[in-house]
């Protein structure tokens, strides 16, 4: 089995062919999205309000909407919320049979919503449009007739849906066979119930006889030419050939077949983002953070897939899928977000950029003054819309709102937050000592070592190769006794052998997904694998019980987990993923849940260690595959990145458009899985991964190990270097993302979340904001000699070389020259930030450590900034357990006071005050806190203004006052 499982891999996989382009589809064989892309907006709109349905309640307005080419009603149900939110549910009225929605919970946190529901007023209403208002907001709904969505701002429009009339809301149907034998053998009663029921298969009487075979008059999907613009609105529709059924029913990928045995289930809608000329989101892709115009290629696809040596510059589908889009000017943001985990597919289109070169000539000699909008279009290919309007108006808003929908990243325990050493794989128990010894040796800090698939037996979750790692305990204690942790990977395809536990178990209580009435068997790492349903709350359960010490052993708390292949991968399946047609809980097919899939077995484990502690400690879990939400549960990464420079340039818009998603605890590879990079792309990768939030070098077993001393020495001092940056900064790192859990603000965020109305950060891939005080301008081209950086703000911003204080002013842009040991950061004035300077190991034994406060004055001379502290490891913040404290920098005085009245205490103090833009030579220096006065040392250096205040020695858990004399 060992030896057919070995071919099948270098068959399918071989990792030296790089991605084959052929395994995935393009829309144009996809059928729903060529069905819908094919589609035009019809001469006669077919979608209508219905008069007098307006139903407004104190949760909800209610109204119908019909499609009177096929006489079908639909329930539209909109909810407005108090923090700036409305909700757009869509649905058929009586389906032949449900569709699916995410249960509620799962993704959306309904229960923290109900509390923020307002009730609508309304503003006008006639037989053909109404306008309902949003009480203590500025927001308005207009809806009219033909079916027009349109949501303002006061008096601005923001955002419309189906505008352009491309909605296309296929309904649930009889497969015609089915339909004509069925009547057949009913009369009477029945046969009149049969017709009402199946009535999505008669005409209206003002239009003339649909075709048999398709619907709004284009060709059946698998037949309809491909349209010389896929984005053209106009137009009647091309009757279609009647013979063809065939694809609307069934739908055949290479070997594979697509039973469909619903039909065809797709939504279409089109999404205009009115006065936008910059959208971002949908992740994952890797392209650019502004989503580019697909008027000339594919639209961006999400679809859980597993690609490896993804491709750059399109929106082919990769790991994970956040339906949530962006758009920002520079007067608001407002986002999008589409709870549907079914594949789904999106165009965009810029009115101004997509202008022909004439039409742009046209426009800069009349001096146009068109209000500039992006024409989105999305495709799903079943469930219904459940659209929520996020209305901003401004980028912390919008984080917020969306949030309070799908949570925000749980608070990391601090470990993770620091280095971590992976590479596939680790050969035995004497590979981990040698890692850990040479991190020693070199005085590398190191937090975890990660143990990939070759630490099992045999792929069998939940268990250790006992010949590789017999004394697992052992192996994990010497890595605790420098207060490093271990990872072990934990993939949801399990090897069907009724002699290994976890099979068996799960074989015995069916909880396994079925297809044609038995497990699904597909392959993946064991070999045949099963796939467990954790669609099911039992199954997921059930999973988590397994990481408990007694049942997972030789594990322990300082042993975390690595969900990997989740989205699913199955080698042998269509686009190496599950077949559609498999069969969930509740007969739900895979193609309703896939992109859920990843995100419960990533939920399932997260609660495995929270529960394995009794509910004490903070898990950890990294999850290749993601939806919205996972956040909550982990950790994500951008999956198996190859070792080029493109890939270290693309990572960053890659995490940034993550991170405006709310996936905000993320990451890519250092130096790139695949393929040998060499010494200087490496060194250039832990230089810039150093400032994104998850930070881990992993690579692929056919590649030469590249742990940090085995480079050339001038490399290895470099990349110490670049991980003790990391580890000094990890006390604002901490702080970001407790303020990440509080109000779902990420910690690496784009240019423009803040310098909203700078246009220069409306399209920047290069360099971002890491919190609110950090300008990172990453180095990502071989052989770099310099780097332009737009020093964001106007003539009052400042800003400071973090290497050697030099100011800067805002508003600039400036070509700086770079070495190999160049890592172009600076602190923002006006900001506070907290550091730990001493080089340590780990994270945890930095605990006690003192701080440093750089304190970065703006023109003004004023600074602010924050920081928090607690145990670093438990849940035991939440019942009041840690510090949160403000400094402020005003008028030559720097205060430390508490945000939140806590009874926490820390032993660390305070080392040391450098206070950068100080303009004169202080003459005295004088603490006070706790009712005494003390005068300390301090050096001032003219030449860059830096005051360094030496030894406070004040506790941090302290109210203290420092006061600077300068007569």
């Amino acid at each position: 089995m060992k030896v057919c499982t070995a071919l099948f891999v270098l068959l399918f996989i071989n990792p030296a062919l790089a991605v084959d382009r052929n395994n995935f589809k393009t829309c144009d064989e996809s059928g729903f999205c060529k069905r819908q892309r094919a589609y035009t907006a019809p001469a006669t709109p077919h979608y209508h309000l219905v008069a007098d349905s307006l139903v407004v309640s104190s949760d909800s307005a209610q109204f119908d909407v019909k499609n009177t080419k096929y006489d079908i009603l639909f329930v539209v149900k909109l909810t407005g919320y108090s923090n700036g939110i409305v909700r757009v549910h869509m649905n058929e009225k009586s389906p032949i049979k449900p569709r699916y929605e995410v249960p509620p919970g799962d993704v959306v946190l309904e229960h923290q919503l109900q509390s923020k529901i307002s009730k609508f007023s309304i503003v006008s209403q006639s037989s053909e449009a109404f306008t309902l208002s949003l009480p203590n907001t500025e927001t308005t709904v207009k809806v009219t007739s033909p079916f027009l969505v349109e949501v303002l701002s006061g008096d601005t429009t923001v955002l419309q849906l189906n505008s352009r009339g491309l909605m296309k809301f296929e309904h649930l149907r009889l497969k015609p066979g089915m339909l004509s034998s069925t009547v057949q053998a009913t009369s009477g009663l029945a046969s009149r119930v049969f017709s009402w029921i199946t009535s999505p298969f008669r005409e209206s009487k003002s239009e003339p006889e649909p075709p048999a075979d398709g619907e709004d008059g284009e060709k059946p999907e698998g037949e309809e030419p491909a349209p010389a613009d896929a984005e053209s609105e106009q137009g009647e529709e091309t009757k279609p050939e009647e013979e063809e059924e065939h694809a609307m029913w069934e739908e055949k990928y290479k070997s594979h077949n697509d039973a469909k045995p619903n039909g065809p289930t797709s939504i279409g809608v089109d999404i205009t983002f009115t006065g936008f000329e910059h959208v971002y989101g949908i992740p994952e892709h890797g392209d650019s953070f502004a989503l580019r115009s697909t008027v000339d290629r594919d639209p961006y696809r999400l679809y859980n897939l597993d690609v490896f040596e993804y491709e750059l510059d399109n929106g082919m589908a990769l790991y994970g899928s956040v339906p949530v889009m962006l758009a920002h000017n520079a007067a608001r943001t407002i986002g999008v977000f589409w709870n549907n985990p079914s594949e789904m597919w999106v165009d965009v289109r810029s009115s101004k950029a997509d202008r022909s070169t004439l039409g742009k000539l046209v426009d800069f000699v009349t001096q146009d003054n068109t209000v500039p909008q992006m024409d989105t279009r999305w495709v799903a290919e079943s469930g219904v819309i459940d659209l929520y309007v996020m209305m901003g108006p401004s980028p912390i808003d919008l984080f917020k709102q969306y949030s309070s929908l799908t949570g925000t990243t749980n608070l990391p325990p601090i470990f993770s937050l620091g280095y971590h050493q992976s590479r596939w794989n680790y050969n035995d128990e004497a590979d981990v000592k040698q890692i850990h010894d040479n991190y020693e040796l070199h005085d590398i800090p190191l937090d975890v070592v990660w143990l990939d698939i070759e630490h099992t037996d045999g792929k069998r979750y939940f268990t250790w190769d006992g010949g590789k790692f017999p004394t697992p305990h052992d192996m994990v204690a010497k890595l605790k006794s420098t207060g490093r942790k271990l990872v072990t990977i934990v993939d949801p395809h399990i090897k069907r052998d009724d002699n290994y536990h976890i099979y068996k178990e799960l074989k015995d209580k069916d909880l396994f997904v079925k297809r044609d009435g038995k497990e699904f068997d597909g392959w993946c790492w064991p070999g045949s694998s099963s796939y467990p349903d954790f669609t099911r709350a039992d199954m997921r359960s059930w999973w988590a019980s397994k990481f408990n010490y007694e049942d997972y052993k030789g594990t322990s708390e300082d042993v975390y987990t690595w969900n990997d292949m989740n989205e699913p991968s199955v080698f042998n399946g269509p686009e190496i993923t599950m077949h559609k047609d498999a069969v969930h809980a509740d007969g739900w097919e895979h193609r309703d849940v896939h992109n859920l899939y990843g995100f419960y077995v990533h939920q399932a484990t997260s609660e495995g260690l929270v529960q394995r502690s009794g509910g004490s400690l903070r898990p950890f879990v990294l999850s290749r595959a993601f939806y919205a939400g996972s956040q909550r549960h982990g950790a994500v990464w951008t999956g198996d990145n190859m070792g080029e420079w493109s890939h270290l340039k693309i990572s960053i818009p890659m995490i940034l458009s993550q991170s405006v998603t709310g996936i905000t605890f993320t990451g890519a590879d250092v130096g790139g899985f695949f393929r040998n990079p060499s010494a200087e792309l490496v060194t250039r990768w832990y230089q810039t991964a150093a400032f994104t939030p998850f930070y881990r070098a992993h690579s692929h077993l056919d590649t030469r190990r590249r742990e940090p001393w085995l480079l050339p020495e001038e490399n290895r001092n470099i990349i110490r270097d670049a991980i003790i940056t990391r580890y000094q900064l990890l006390p604002y790192w901490y702080t970001l993302f407790y303020v990440n859990e509080k109000e779902g603000i990420p910690p690496a965020r784009p240019m423009w979340v803040e310098f909203p109305k700078d246009p220069n950060g409306f399209a920047e891939d290069e360099q971002f904001m890491l919190g609110p005080a950090i300008l990172v301008r990453t180095v990502t081209e071989e052989g770099a000699t310099g780097v332009n950086v737009n020093f964001a703000g106007d003539g009052y911003d400042v800003w400071y070389s973090a290497d050697d204080f030099r100011r800067i002013p805002g508003g600039s842009k400036a070509y700086l020259p770079v070495t190999l040991a160049s890592v172009p950061h600076f602190y923002r004035g006006g900001y506070i930030v907290p550091r730990k300077d001493r080089v340590r190991r780990s994270t945890t034994q930095m605990t006690d450590d003192p701080y440093t406060l750089i304190v970065a004055l703006d023109s003004k001379g004023a600074a602010e900034g924050q920081l928090y502290i607690d145990d670093y490891k438990s849940f035991q913040y939440r019942q009041g357990h840690y510090l949160y404290r403000k400094f402020s920098f005003t008028n030559s005085v720097l205060t430390s006071s508490a945000i939140d009245s806590t009874t926490f205490r820390t032993k660390s103090i305070l080392e040391s005050v450098k206070i950068v833009g100080y303009s004169s030579k202080p003459t005295k220096v004088t603490l006070s806190s706790n009712g005494v006065d003390k005068e300390l040392s301090f050096r001032y250096e003219e030449g860059t203004q830096l005051l360094t205040v030496r030894k406070p020695a004040v506790n941090m858990s302290d109210d203290w006052t420092m006061t600077i004399s300068t007569q």
